[in-house]
């Protein structure tokens, strides 16, 4: 008994140890996400992508049905009935009730020859369709492709806003050192070193909402991704340094030219205005006759016939039929003719569509040419205002060590540093956004 006690402490003392370190490695797993991996999981996890994937699965399902409505359809049909009727013998008297049983059976086939060709538009149009709905579910895709790249770049951006804070905060921590020495040493005045102070803990300031900025950032691309929030989620740091300004000049129809002939959304548009044609044809096919075959075979068997065994009457009973008819539309309410003008009205429509789509993507290609040329040129401003202002920043801090400036003029210029780097930083993510966005119309696989 005491074995057994000291054997289930000592196992429940051992789970006890290694349960805590199982949650810590689960805590402590920082698996990082490249840009593509984060698009992929999106692609797999998305509302919207799953569910144009069940409308492709749904256009198939339809393209079949179409396609069979070509067959020949075939029933089968089995009949049991009773009767009864009132016999009299011949002085007329009542002889009571006597019954009788029949059985039918039969198959029937029919197969449709001829209406119009509706059924093989039919078919045609339910291709089309599926393809559209294909076509619809890779535009989905780029959305959410181009919405992870935009979201996986504000994280990169809140990042380095985090260093450059904390990097502003070491700085001015030496200057704050350096200038309590020079009021102990009665150099410079108290509000000179309040002035230094104040700059610190407004940095401070700016670290706690930079580092709030962060976290936002990651959550809203653990949430566009449909990926639990994570606390050990981390990304890829890719070298954005290459993809930084390349002297590019995009030709705005050049790269339109080439977008008509690969995005998808240009695609399912021109596929909805053939679709739409097929309308059209359907609705024709109900002004002209349609033509059925039928065919069938039945037997039966009925009780009155005594001198007759079961099986002898159901196979002396066998009547085979073929028969061809022959419907012809003569007057149907003007339903044909309104179908016919509904068609119109909805090729002409489709046609409407494809242009806005077309004009949307030229409209979009234009702006990204043009955010292009101007995030190059801001910048490349940007680099040159940075530089310029850190010389100026640099002399003003040998000047603020050796006392020749207070600490208003020299938190002047360094404000001016923070400022000139936020909006240096701010650029280059514009710029390679931009970048990516000119790549994407260009038929570029999205990736940094």
């Amino acid at each position: 008994m005491k074995t057994k006690t000291t054997f289930l402490i000592s196992t429940v003392v051992l789970l006890a140890l290694l349960l805590p370190l199982k949650n810590n490695a689960q805590e402590t797993d920082t698996t990082l996400w490249s840009l593509t991996r984060c698009i992929d999981y999106a692609h797999q996890q998305n509302i919207d992508v799953r569910s144009s994937m069940l409308n492709i699965k749904t256009s198939e399902v339809s393209f079949d049905q179409a396609k069979s409505q070509k067959l020949p359809s075939v029933n089968g049909s089995v009949s049991q009935n009773f009767s009864w009727l009132k016999g009299e013998d011949a002085t007329g008297a009542s002889t009571g009730y006597s019954g009788n049983s029949n059985n039918n059976y039969q198959v029937s086939s029919a197969v449709l020859l001829s209406n119009g060709y509706k059924l093989t538009n039919r078919v045609k149009q339910a291709e089309l369709d599926l393809q559209s709905v294909k076509f619809n579910s890779e535009a989905i895709k780029e959305n959410i492709s181009l919405q992870i790249l935009n979201s996986f770049l504000q994280v990169l951006y809140a990042e380095e806003q985090v260093k450059n804070a904390m990097k502003q905060i070491e700085s001015t921590t030496e200057q704050l050192a350096l200038a309590n020495e020079r009021l102990t040493l009665s150099i410079i005045s108290k509000s000179d070193y309040l002035q230094v102070k104040s700059e610190l803990a407004s940095e401070k300031l700016t670290l706690a909402n930079a580092k709030s900025n962060f976290e936002i950032a990651r959550i809203s691309l653990m949430q566009l991704m449909e990926l639990p929030v994570n606390t050990a989620f981390d990304i890829v740091r890719p070298d954005l340094e290459k993809e930084l300004n390349q002297a590019r000049t995009p030709d705005a129809q050049s790269v339109y030219e080439t977008a008509l002939g690969i995005k998808p959304q240009v695609k399912s548009a021109e596929i909805n205005a053939e679709s739409a044609l097929f309308d059209e044809k359907i609705a024709k096919a109900d002004f002209y006759p349609s033509v059925n075959l039928n065919a069938g075979l039945g037997t039966g068997y009925t009780s009155a016939f005594t001198n007759s065994t079961y099986f002898n009457q159901l196979e002396n009973s066998i009547s085979p039929s073929v028969g061809l008819s022959v419907s012809i539309p003569i007057f149907q309410k003007n339903q044909v003719k309104n179908n016919v003008k509904l068609a119109q009205i909805g090729i002409e429509s489709a046609e409407l569509n494809q242009i806005n789509i077309k004009n949307q993507l030229r409209k979009s290609i234009e702006q990204a040419c043009t955010d292009v040329n101007s995030a190059q040129e801001q910048y490349e401003a940007g680099k040159e205002k940075y530089t310029a202002t850190e010389e100026s920043y640099l002399l003003a801090e040998e000047k603020f060590k050796n006392g020749l400036i207070n600490s208003i003029d020299f938190l002047v210029i360094k404000n001016s540093l923070i400022l000139a780097e936020s909006d240096l930083l701010q650029s280059k993510y514009n710029l390679v956004f931009s970048y990516k966005i000119l790549d994407f119309y260009a038929g570029v696989p999205i990736s940094l």
